[in-house]
């Protein structure tokens, strides 16, 4: 997958013409939603079309490994879930810790505001639904509207352009960063089941080795491969879902270079006298040498940004939309709107998320603890609110923890329909206060 920009050191040659305007695509904010929406609309246009019981067929199709007495076999579907996704969530661990050690988030002042707001943002929409759903049994899915999908937010507000502030825009990035967190947690705390201490333990003995190589200063991405593959399969087996190990693991990567500037710019300079002094084609031990130089290349920006920016455009534009492909697809009935599970997502996340993040800023900064963001209203702020009620990705995974057949399939609905709801309230909200002169605190 094409990810960096064209190189202006080499000549160009004919296939350029043909990827680089892919090229260009893959490097605009909005390209990861846009792929996921048309997966998320390839799968719903599958499920109610005569392919639909093939499709559903092809994400039950078993696939396992195994060795000597060893067996690993889950379905597809369930690979893509408690595999795949594991990708994700350790890119999701990789921009926590950005945010934590490097922006908004590391400044306890300036973070009160998103954290605030989204602790309200998760409580209201669980409220909602359990006072819809307690004791029913659809109550299992408390925690599926309590999330917001940073790449469709991310998207609509790529759409809208100037017309969102950029102190909310900043807000509802570090907002949706916090969310991921709680929401985390809500899947370690309510959806984990049965633990097994020996593995559980044996999972956190891998993630000690992890921390230990880290301090020893072992650098080789293979070997933290093997050492995360290992810690997955503990876990998985300890009952604690796997994602949570994507999680820790973005947390414990390090966030400061192995190499200075000033020492690669020595290392460069040894380069170019290579170079310079003829003789490069007969030099013996290019390829060791170029190696080295790639590696310490490589090594003056951290483990933590060049691994998120290595991944983060194969989780926005591969394995999201396989993820949206596998789990968005649901056959839809006018009838099933109104269905108490669809209708209880629905709700929380279209009316539990503003009415909570607006609730939560407004008592921060009544308490003193926060300020709102420079030329940021209140209404600014709920119209920023209805638009984190986009809960897609998140949500769609919460909910194929919480519930299988039919509840999961109105979950969905109320994942699907609330969400979208919420884009479009948001973002009409948003370019409707864009238009007034101010939108300053009263």
């Amino acid at each position: 997958m094409p990810t960096d920009k064209p190189n202006p050191l080499r000549k160009s040659e004919p296939i350029d013409r043909l990827v680089n305007p892919l090229v260009r695509f893959l490097h605009v904010e909005i390209a990861g939603g846009v792929v996921l929406l048309a997966a998320t609309a390839g799968a719903l246009l599958l499920a109610n079309s005569p392919l639909a019981a093939a499709a559903h067929h092809f994400w039950m199709t078993p696939l396992g490994i195994e060795a000597g007495s060893f067996q690993l076999r889950m379905t597809l579907e369930h690979w893509i879930n408690d595999g795949l996704m594991t990708v994700f969530f350790f890119v999701v661990g990789l921009e926590v810790k950005r945010e934590l050690v490097l922006g908004e988030l590391r400044d306890v002042r300036r973070a009160m505001l998103p954290i605030a707001a989204a602790i309200g943002g998760m409580i209201a929409p669980a409220c909602i639904y359990l006072a819809l759903q307690q004791g029913q049994p659809g109550q299992r899915g408390w925690g599926i509207p309590m999330a917001t999908d940073i790449a469709f937010v991310v998207g609509c507000m790529a759409i809208l352009g100037r017309r969102v502030p950029h102190g909310l825009r900043v807000m509802v990035l570090s907002l949706a960063i916090v969310d991921d967190i709680g929401a985390i947690l809500v899947i370690a705390v309510g959806y984990s089941n049965g633990i097994r201490m020996a593995w559980l333990a044996a999972g956190l003995l891998g993630i000690a080795a992890v921390y230990g190589c880290t301090k020893l200063g072992i650098r080789r991405n293979r070997v933290y491969v093997v050492l995360g593959c290992l810690i997955w399969l503990a876990f998985y087996r300890s009952g604690v879902h796997a994602a949570i190990v994507g999680v820790v693991l973005g947390l414990m990567t390090p966030a400061r270079s192995y190499v200075s500037p000033q020492r690669f710019t020595r290392i460069l300079q040894r380069a170019m006298e290579l170079l310079g002094r003829g003789g490069w084609e007969t030099e013996p031990d290019r390829a060791e040498k170029v190696r080295r130089f790639q590696r310490a290349a490589r090594e003056t920006i951290p483990p933590l940004e060049y691994l998120e920016a290595m991944l983060h455009p194969w989780v926005a534009l591969a394995i999201m939309p396989i993820f949206a492909l596998a789990n968005a697809g649901v056959e839809i009935h006018a009838a099933d709107l109104g269905r108490p599970v669809a209708v209880a997502v629905m709700l929380g996340l279209l009316l539990g998320k503003p009415a909570g993040i607006v609730l939560a800023s407004f008592l921060a900064v009544k308490a003193g603890w926060a300020r709102l963001p420079e030329h940021v209203g209140w209404a600014m702020i709920t119209a920023g609110g209805a638009l984190s009620g986009i809960g897609f990705t998140m949500a769609l995974f919460i909910a194929s923890l919480a519930f299988d057949g039919e509840p999961l399939a109105m979950a969905k609905i109320g994942v699907l329909v609330g969400s979208l709801l919420s884009a479009v309230a948001g973002s009409i909200l948003i370019a409707l206060l864009a238009r007034r002169p101010h939108d300053v605190p009263s």
